[in-house]
């Protein structure tokens, strides 16, 4: 939409010429400011550069709190929470509702640093990523099979490593007041250990094994009622992948929304191992960052997958989507996501 922008604003400007000599300077403030309302932020920043009025619209209080969720105060309570000194109550009563924008792009940590949340910078939508640690995970205080492993590929800064278990299970919770909309959930996963040799990005799969036998289910349930089921196979090393688990709908900002979400291989028929599990990841329905494994719902509740098969003739992995490169995303994880 960008190009539509440029066109817009060179269509306005050559309109003006033609009528009576003036340009697109002499537009009234509050006319900038109603196109402003059908652009997206980025759109309205890049406009702003345009001329005084434009950059006078783009400051407006009504444009910005037209793009902020519609509990963005109850989103601002996290960032109060997270600055140091208690000063953040005067300082919110003083931001401008660009400003507030701006703030809730960036990242704001939560729960001890063990959670984020930040605001999608193009549409507005709400984004939160939980971390390893704050995930119970089976065995993760035992080092002969997990270690927490320090890593730039993460945005938290450190992954929960999986060796070799017999018993694989990753489980969480998430209490909160989602705006009103569709939002997907999501593991992100990668088999093997990366790490940096001579400048380069290598990944070891010497431990990983197990994940070919069976699939891996996922699971999505919510506190009024929603749940998700489904599976695939772990056969992409190498790569951060997102795993995507099931969909859920907020339909009211009034009452928090509880999920519980869990990712397990509990087949003690073999061990497993080599497997890094960095964080849950919960986005607005269609927003991705980085490669995405749709996994398929299990027939009659065994541990067939329907759908595509793989070569060898096991049910395989999902559909895949390509991923889309907004707010400068991870594609196979080769760099750490900014928020």
């Amino acid at each position: 939409m960008g190009a539509g922008v440029s066109d817009l604003a060179a269509g306005m400007e050559a309109v003006g010429k033609v009528a009576g000599g003036a340009g697109l300077g002499e537009l009234p403030e509050l006319c900038a400011a109603e196109v402003l309302l059908h652009l997206d932020a980025p759109e309205i920043c890049r406009l702003a550069r345009l001329n005084r009025a434009f950059r006078g619209a783009a400051a407006a209080d009504f444009v910005w709190e037209a793009k902020l969720p519609e509990n963005y105060g109850y989103l601002l309570d996290f960032v109060d929470g997270a600055m140091e000194g208690g000063g953040g109550g005067r300082e919110r009563s003083v931001m401008g509702k660009k400003e507030v924008y701006a703030r809730l792009a960036k990242a704001v940590p939560f729960d001890g640093g063990k959670k984020e949340l930040w605001l999608e910078k193009s549409k507005g939508g709400v984004c939160i990523a939980l971390s390893s640690k704050s995930l119970v995970i089976t065995g993760i205080d035992d080092r002969r099979y997990w270690s927490h492993m320090p890593t730039t590929e993460s945005r938290f800064h450190s992954v929960a490593y999986l060796q070799q278990i017999w018993w694989f299970e990753v489980v969480g919770e998430l209490e909160f007041c989602f705006p009103a909309g569709t939002y997907s959930l999501y593991f992100r996963l990668h088999l093997g250990k990366a790490s940096t040799r001579f400048g380069r990005r290598v990944c070891s799969s010497e431990q990983i094994h197990g994940w070919d036998k069976k699939p891996v289910r996922f699971q999505l349930s919510t506190s009024d009622g929603q749940h998700a089921l489904s599976q695939c196979y772990l056969d992409e090393p190498g790569s951060w992948i997102l795993y995507h688990v099931g969909d859920f709908v907020a339909s009211t900002t009034e009452q928090p929304i509880k999920l519980k979400f869990s990712l397990a291989q509990i087949d003690c028929t073999h061990t497993k191992g080599g497997l890094c599990v960095d964080s849950v990841l919960i986005y607005p329905k269609g927003f991705q960052q980085e490669k995405v494994i749709s996994s398929q719902k299990p027939a009659g509740g065994g541990d067939e997958v329907v759908g595509a098969r793989r070569s060898d003739g096991r049910p395989a992995v999902g559909m895949r989507s390509s991923a889309s490169a907004e707010r400068g995303g991870v594609v196979k994880g080769e760099e750490a996501p900014e928020p």
